[in-house]
């Protein structure tokens, strides 16, 4: 079985803590750019491996 997370996950916080929303990739990459989440951010798993490894845990991350 494939973890529907993906390869990494990022999870995001806000001032109240776990904010629920993650980072992460997707085993599935024909569902990107779909709405097939509760306001998740999928990447292809090579491409979210290569962003966990760029980024220092406690980066700020703004959604637009």
């Amino acid at each position: 079985m494939q973890n529907a997370l993906g390869a990494r996950a990022m999870y995001l916080f806000n001032k109240r803590g776990d904010s629920g929303y993650r980072i992460h990739g997707t085993p599935e990459w024909f569902s990107i750019g779909k709405a097939m989440s509760s306001g998740c951010i999928r990447m292809m798993n090579e491409h979210v491996v290569d962003l966990y490894e760029r980024v220092p845990l406690g980066t700020v991350v703004t959604v637009l």
